[in-house]
């Protein structure tokens, strides 16, 4: 993160996932600095490039979005949804085992996990800068198009960046993020 509150696509490293059957690049996480096992809130993109297992989180609650790619079926314990690039953002349990099959390409997804009692909210649209709710902890907008000298899939941290950039930012697509609790 080179400036207050903006994380920028470029900046981006990929890793292994948890249980190494993928790549992951965090964006951001709280506390600072925390790990897998001891983050309270934690954001990422990950690389799905072949069928198979996702990582378990037991505790956390998940929300997942298909960037760009390839569909995949998301199968998490008996449930299975089909994601891709035009789906609505998807909450599961990190708590069951969950798997996805490729139908086609490669995919880019964005992954919002929160450890509960913690809970977030992910929605895909125009950034209204108003929105948020009592016990607020974190705000944050995924960028879906470029816009006040961001890029696509740029993330911004609204309550840190400058309230000139937010406001710039108003009506920009994005995946809109409130972490409560």
């Amino acid at each position: 993160m080179t400036e207050t509150g903006i994380f920028r696509l470029s900046e981006r490293v990929f890793r292994p996932w948890k249980n190494g059957g993928g790549q992951t690049a965090e964006i951001a996480v709280a506390p600072a600095g925390a790990g897998f096992e001891d983050f309270e809130w934690r954001i990422s993109t990950a690389l799905v490039a072949a069928s198979g297992p996702f990582s378990a989180f037991p505790g956390v609650n998940r929300v997942l979005t298909v960037l760009e790619g390839g569909a995949m079926i998301l199968t998490v314990g008996d449930q299975e949804r089909r994601l891709d690039a035009a789906s609505q953002p998807f909450a599961f349990s990190g708590d069951e085992p969950a798997a996805a099959l490729l139908e086609g390409p490669a995919l880019l997804d964005f992954n919002v996990m929160v450890r509960r009692p913690l809970t977030a909210s992910v929605v895909r649209g125009p950034l209204d800068p108003g929105r948020g709710t009592d016990g607020q902890r974190a705000r944050l907008a995924l960028l879906l198009e470029d816009r006040a000298g961001l890029v696509r899939l740029d993330l911004v941290d609204l309550g840190a960046a400058a309230p000139e950039l937010v406001s710039a930012l108003a009506g920009a697509l994005v995946l809109d993020v409130l972490i409560a609790g």
